[in-house]
């Protein structure tokens, strides 16, 4: 592994920071007054609440606003956040076309430059739900379409050896994202709502606007690393393996040449560049790939794996957690303080730090095992976690149990269920339906995660901490399925995968 290979993976892997961030932004910007009253999620009538967030009239004592949830506040604030998955589920679609048209290298590219001009429309947005929707849409587009062709090319680039742990890059910088998100925009909230103006005198329109500063800021900010993105990649190679299906040898044999900090004549250089002219040759003896190709008998088992594992990715709950952490931890017992700055940056910093451990575990200990003891882990602690909120009322050490909890299982995901699936959809399938394998993971992610971001906040009004037993039903469904039916594949090329999976489905 040289500098050269690990600048392309890292730089390519920053298509997983802009991922993250849009995460991180959301939930602080969910509980910024100034958005919920724009967008007419809550009015204000001028009341105000102490910095434990009781009702009080007493000018010294006031801290925040006391705003009043309007009735399809949960149907809303569903509807806001969920555009984005949407957006980016349509985008996993168009990157099987894009990426093997231009190229994963160019079409990571223009992903980047379609978030930058979603971020904008985001900031700029008018008074209406549609258009912050529509520019979450468009940034979800990038997403989807980075989410497929990031992981894929970082395989492409990587040597075979420490391909997982170079792939497993890309969640770490979704993770990195998110706490960059969660530490700027937390304070961001804490300067713009604690102690604001206007607390205590009566508004005459509970609906007028106060200074929206602060959301359009968090919003605007995602434009840097969407600029930046498009930046790095103008210096990166393409992929030698896309160049070789091209019939531009000449420019593959360059770019293994850089990648290996060797000579084109290199021995290393040469026979890498054998098997891939041999991998492509055969693809285009059997013909160009379909859709329907996944689900031949030697790729099907395959395809299943991958469409499963990144659905109960989804239902392990994490993002119900990223999105709305804040609001859950208020639902717990916590001040405004706690559950918008302090918990969620501790929060986030855990789900970053836990990601390296993934990184070392996965060519280790295998990403079999990754998933099976991962999907205990995070069943035993959603358990926990609604075990321990129902205690709060018998003093503050439950509601830190419980919040231990949550630190306890986002650890459990990020080492785990968080790297394995974007690693295992990259590497498990042959050349010739990659992107298309890798499409469907990812497919399947976003789809769910659109799901369960539409339906969370219904699901936290309508049965609280209760919500975390369905999760721990849906890690048990993982346990069985990864232990019962997911096939090893660290270390294996592709012609083992062919002779283990073949069959079996």
């Amino acid at each position: 592994m040289n500098s050269f290979q690990f600048l392309v993976a890292l730089t390519a892997s920053f298509g997983g920071l802009l991922f993250g961030y849009e995460v991180g932004v959301m939930n602080v910007v969910l509980v910024m007054d100034a958005f919920r009253i724009f967008f007419k999620f809550h009015s204000w009538n001028g009341d105000a609440l102490d910095e434990n967030g009781k009702d009080t009239t007493d000018k010294a004592k006031m801290m925040y606003r006391k705003l009043n949830e309007s009735d399809n506040k949960a149907t809303l604030e569903g509807v806001i956040t969920s555009s984005f998955v949407l957006g980016a589920l349509c985008g996993a679609l168009m990157a099987t076309y894009l990426g093997e048209k231009y190229g994963r290298q160019r079409t990571i590219m223009i992903g980047a430059c379609i978030f930058t001009c979603g971020a904008v429309i985001q900031g700029l947005s008018a008074r209406h739900w549609a258009m912050i929707a529509i520019g979450r849409l468009i940034t979800g587009l990038s997403i989807g379409c980075n989410g497929v062709l990031c992981p894929t090319y970082i395989s492409e680039v990587a040597p075979a050896k420490i391909r997982g742990t170079l792939s497993s890059c890309y969640q770490l910088m979704i993770t990195f994202g998110i706490i960059v998100a969660a530490i700027i925009n937390s304070i961001v909230w804490y300067y713009t709502n604690t102690t604001p103006a206007g607390l205590g005198e009566k508004r005459q329109d509970i609906w007028k606007e106060i200074s929206n500063f602060e959301w359009r800021f968090a919003l605007l900010c995602q434009v840097i690393p969407g600029l930046g993105l498009v930046i790095l990649l103008s210096f990166l190679p393409k992929s030698p393996r896309w160049l070789c299906s091209k019939d531009r040898d000449e420019e593959a044999v360059e770019v293994l040449a850089k990648l290996n900090a060797a000579s084109t004549s290199d021995e290393i250089v040469q026979n890498e560049l054998k098997a891939i002219q041999e991998d492509v040759a055969a693809t285009r003896a059997a013909g160009s790939s379909s859709f329907g190709e996944l689900f031949s008998p030697v790729i099907r088992r395959r395809t299943f794996i991958t469409f499963l594992m990144q659905l109960f990715q989804q239902w392990t709950g994490i993002n119900v957690i990223m999105y709305y952490q804040s609001q859950i931890y208020d639902e717990i017992g916590f001040s405004k303080f706690m559950s918008t700055v302090v918990l969620p940056i501790i929060n986030n910093f855990v789900n970053f730090v836990s990601t390296f451990p993934g990184m070392w575990g996965i060519e280790r200990l295998g990403r079999k095992t990754l998933l099976v003891v991962g999907a205990l882990m995070m069943m035993a602690f959603h358990i926990s976690t609604w075990a321990c909120s129902t205690q709060t009322h018998n003093g503050k050490v439950w509601q830190y149990l419980a919040v231990a909890s949550v630190f306890l299982f986002v650890f459990s995901f990020a080492w785990t269920w968080g790297p394995v699936p974007w690693v295992y959809q990259a590497e498990v399938f042959p050349l010739r339906v990659r992107v298309k394998g890798s499409a469907v993971g990812t497919v399947s992610n976003f789809l769910n995660n659109w799901i369960i971001a539409f339906v969370g906040p219904a699901l936290m009004k309508a049965w609280s901490t209760k919500t975390f037993l369905l999760f721990a039903a849906a890690c048990l469904l993982a346990w069985i399925y990864s232990q019962f039916y997911v096939i090893e594949c660290k270390g294996l090329s592709i012609d083992e995968m062919d002779a283990k999976m073949a069959g079996k489905a």
